[in-house]
């Protein structure tokens, strides 16, 4: 069983690179509002929730087969999404053209790219023979909260700076895609 100073050190560790990604979120958005914060907070933080349950499941079963890929899936998601917003911040058009990174296809791709590593602790726990509910809760609710900070702080760390905004974020979403593959 985990200890609670383990298991928030954990769900910290996790949220960190929701919070990136949110940072940049708030940056690639012109005005946030309370809708966004929701959105991009309830989605990573019910991603961060669901990848550890999953990863408890299928550690029981094919812990190996997706362990030796995980860690290149989310690199291909954070690298690919952080490329294109790279490519609007040099080619693109002004900020009201841009997608929107709480809706649609790039909000489920930016959470299930920054969820991949929750994945792997849930591995873990279901090896350790852990329980995987309270884990999970904390995680998601810990990922949630650094969501909602970081979109807020990121709406507020350079506005009217857009495409400076753009790569900026873009540049750390590739970092997070780098270090996952280089820390696994």
């Amino acid at each position: 069983m985990l200890s609670t100073l383990t298991l928030l050190g954990i769900a910290v560790g996790l949220a960190m690179d929701a919070f990136a990604v949110s940072i940049a979120a708030g940056l690639a958005i012109r005005n946030v509002s309370p809708r966004h914060m929701f959105r991009l907070a309830w989605h990573f933080g019910l991603f961060q929730f669901m990848m550890p349950v999953i990863g408890w499941w299928a550690g029981r079963w094919i812990s190996d087969w997706v362990a030796a890929f995980d860690h290149w899936l989310a690199f291909g998601l954070l690298v690919f999404i952080g490329g294109r917003m790279l490519y609007e911040a040099i080619h693109g058009e002004e900020r009201g053209h841009r997608a929107d990174p709480t809706r649609g296809w790039l909000l489920v791709s930016l959470s299930l790219a920054t969820s991949i590593d929750a994945l792997a602790v849930g591995f873990s726990l279901a090896l350790l023979g852990d329980g995987i509910w309270l884990a999970a809760a904390v995680i998601g609710l810990v990922a949630c909260g650094f969501t909602a900070i970081g979109i807020t702080f990121g709406a507020r760390l350079l506005a009217g700076w857009a495409r400076a905004a753009d790569a900026l974020g873009g540049g750390v979403l590739i970092l997070i895609g780098v270090r996952i593959v280089l820390t696994h």
